[in-house]
């Protein structure tokens, strides 16, 4: 099952049934041609949710041993570029999540297959169903997983650019329901300028996002698009 789907959602939602992916066999950040982000942006903002408890499984996820943003090269250069021009604005990315180790998507799934969990349903499913998830939100194969895709969102600074603010987006990240897909309707003027916002420097970057998450981005030109990673994030 899990060779036949790929999947570009930000947990895992199925997108097109292309060609199946294969797991490289690399077992190094290094060997994977994975790095971290802050090597080329040390002070980028980050909050990588998995590796602590405020996420949609409520607790550390399977392959994140550290807080870090891997991403492979091409697409870590691009990101870099993203920022260096919003910061000309006075603004930032905030990062939330990028490589994703395959077994971590396996922690996803053992999460939905647990109904009687429901810790996380208020702020993340609160209008759906927990059995719901699985198929529709969760996939066995995730996008994250080929080193190209970045959860994030935007910070407004001040004009000295010592403190930053996320901007307001309409939802949390990771909030599965159609508020969270990047035109719903129903946003005020502001929620729906600020995604605009940051889909424009986005896409000026080479990234396409994925229409159901506002916040879910893939670098057009993927460097291996038919390989998927597990490389613990360390």
């Amino acid at each position: 099952m899990f060779a036949l789907l790929v999947a570009i959602g930000g947990t895992g939602r199925t997108h097109a049934a292309e060609q199946p992916p294969a797991l490289s066999p690399a077992k190094t950040a290094a060997a994977a041609g994975l790095v971290d982000i802050r090597t080329l942006v040390p002070d980028i903002a980050e909050d990588i949710k998995y590796a602590g408890r405020d996420n949609f499984v409520g607790a550390p996820v399977d392959g994140y041993r550290a807080p870090k943003c891997f991403l492979l090269r091409p697409v870590a250069e691009a990101l870099a570029r993203v920022e260096h021009d919003l910061r000309a604005q006075h603004l930032r990315l905030k990062i939330w999540d990028c490589y994703r180790p395959t077994r971590a998507v396996a922690d996803f799934v053992r999460w939905a297959h647990d109904l009687g969990d429901q810790r996380t349903k208020a702020q993340h499913y609160p209008a759906l169903d927990k059995s719901k998830l699985l198929g529709d939100y969760i996939a066995p194969v995730s996008g994250h997983s080929r080193g190209g895709t970045v959860d994030l969102t935007l910070e407004r600074c001040t004009v000295d650019d010592k403190h930053c603010q996320p901007l307001e987006m309409g939802t949390d990240f990771d909030y599965f329901g159609v508020r969270a897909n990047t035109d719903t309707p129903g946003l005020t003027p502001q929620q729906r300028e600020n995604r605009s916002l940051l889909r424009r420097a986005m896409e000026r970057g080479g990234f396409q996002n994925y229409p159901l998450e506002w916040w879910h981005y893939t670098f057009a030109q993927e460097p291996t698009p038919h390989t998927i990673y597990d490389v613990p994030v360390q």
